[in-house]
């Protein structure tokens, strides 16, 4: 008998939700609202109260009243995004629910020969005997975070649907643009009416983060002069090569992939150009608030140097912050938080995973706008990629462990 978590993650998949980079309309693409009137529709059915949807932005939220009067009055809310990344497509997702695992390599798509290798990914030998759900290899699966909101829309209802467990008031929320750096832009804490919260858009089962990336994004801007190349020289400036070369200026080990833990990096996602234009985009990471600082100012003065190489404009960097961390936030006011949740795991057994996150969630920006956001596990593997897969046994103890969190 198919789980109700797993009925529920499995419609919510199927509902195309992707956000859109560099957008200019909030959010960036309204098929999102198409899930957030699905959620809104659910939530009315199951009882919530106060349920809202915002035409406008496409945020849901909703009340699950109190059974217990006598309890603090301080409201605990739980909060997931609906979008799914803009890196690999989200339209028509076809996931495959694969009981008692063997361990093997995954065979995705017969078709198109797409294969999750064990040898690639040999986490996934740690869920042998349990129920994965994957793609079909030509899409991402949607668990980040259509797991959350399948999550913490089952703890609604098993809530929602037992008043002799005792409570206090609980608020839900689903927002929109995660993906894309957006997602509590348009946010109305004074609606939504919590306390402090947790976000339900981390990883693998046990995975508690209350710490980020200062994160910034920086726009390269190389200004060329293009001249027959068999009359170019002193006079041709090739703005492809310049920003080869700046590249090549920052910490060629300071990547993604050469990083991990605490480790900061410098991200190119993006580079295209020609002789008399190029323009390089990367995201920069830290957790450090210092060292944050330091990899700011090493981009602006790369362009600086490169400007007194080829003269003055000839690189323009345009450097802007993103999100900061949400340690500074969290500890030590709210640190009671991630004692909780430690707590909650450690009596459902499971182990508490503790690491510092290498992105951002809506947690890390509401933290700052005074609504501190832990940022708890899905159970997925493998987000933004068409390998992307999730154990429906960890799903089904997250909703447990919501549930805990909820009536502690």
């Amino acid at each position: 008998m198919i789980s109700e978590v797993l009925e529920r993650f499995l419609k919510y998949v199927k509902i195309d939700t992707q956000s859109q980079d560099d957008a200019s309309c909030f959010p960036s693409t309204e098929k999102q609202k198409n899930l957030a009137l699905v959620l809104a529709d659910e939530l009315s059915q199951l009882g919530a109260q106060n349920v809202f949807f915002d035409e406008a932005y496409g945020y849901v939220y909703a009340v699950i009243p109190a059974t217990d009067s006598g309890r603090n009055t301080d409201v605990l809310g739980f909060i997931a995004h609906m979008d799914t990344s803009p890196d690999v497509s989200g339209k028509d997702v076809k996931p495959n629910v694969i009981e008692d695992y063997n361990g093997e390599d995954i065979l995705l798509n017969e078709q198109e020969n797409i294969v999750l290798h064990v040898s690639e990914f040999p986490e996934i030998r740690s869920y042998i005997g349990k129920t994965l759900v994957v793609t079909d290899g030509t899409t991402l699966l949607g668990a980040d975070d259509k797991a959350g909101v399948a999550e913490i829309m089952t703890m609604t209802a098993y809530l929602l649907s037992h008043p002799e467990v005792e409570h206090g008031k609980i608020v839900v929320a689903f927002t929109p643009d995660e993906e894309v750096g957006a997602g509590v832009e348009h946010f109305d804490i004074a609606r939504f009416g919590a306390d402090f919260a947790y976000t339900v858009d981390g990883g693998e089962l046990g995975e508690l983060e209350y710490e980020n990336f200062n994160a910034a994004s920086a726009v390269i801007t190389v200004n060329g002069v293009s001249v027959h190349p068999g009359s170019a020289k002193n006079k041709m400036k090739n703005a492809n090569r310049i920003a080869m070369e700046f590249n090549a200026m920052l910490p060629q080990n300071q990547v993604p992939e050469c990083t991990d833990g605490y480790e900061g990096f410098f991200h190119l996602t993006d580079m295209h150009g020609d002789i008399e234009k190029a323009t390089l985009h990367y995201l920069i990471r830290e957790h450090d608030s210092r060292i944050f600082a330091q990899r700011k100012e090493l981009v602006l003065s790369l362009a600086d140097k490169l400007n007194e190489k080829y003269g003055a404009g000839t690189v323009i960097a345009d450097v802007k912050d993103s999100y900061y961390n949400m340690k500074e936030k969290i500890v030590p006011q709210f640190s009671f938080l991630v004692d909780n949740a430690v707590a909650a795991m450690k009596e459902l057994d499971i182990k508490p995973l503790i690491r510092p996150a290498r992105g951002g969630t809506d947690g890390a920006a509401l933290s700052f706008m005074e609504l501190p956001c832990p940022n708890l596990c899905t159970g997925g593997h493998n987000f933004h990629s068409r390998f992307e897969y999730i154990c429906v046994e960890s799903m089904e103890q997250i909703v447990q462990l919501l549930i805990k969190l909820a009536c502690g």
